[in-house]
């Protein structure tokens, strides 16, 4: 289980980002990404899980799928817009890292 201990959590997109690269995921609380795919972003991980984002993919990677919303590296995507103003900080618990 992932011990982190903040998370920036909002229930409209934060920030839009095109991916850089593709990234396969280790577990079920990752997404996939392909290069290319413009991601929204609904929260950052701050502390020691800063370096992961919480995002859903858009495009053909699910298809006529749901859009699954999982964690993906920040080091992948680069953010071209900004679509919320200021931050807020929300405490994670244990459900927030569980595979559902």
């Amino acid at each position: 289980m992932m011990n982190w201990q903040h998370k920036r959590m909002y229930e409209d997109p934060i920030s839009m980002a095109v991916a850089q690269s593709d990234y396969t995921p280790p577990d079920c609380r990752f997404i996939p990404v392909r290069r290319g795919q413009t991601l929204y972003i609904f929260s950052k991980l701050k502390g020691r899980g800063r370096l992961f984002w919480l995002g859903s993919v858009q495009g053909d990677e699910y298809g006529e799928y749901t859009t699954k919303l999982g964690y993906f590296p920040s080091s992948i995507v680069q953010e071209e817009h900004y679509l919320m103003p200021g931050k807020v900080e929300v405490r994670t618990d244990q459900w927030d890292f569980m595979c559902h």
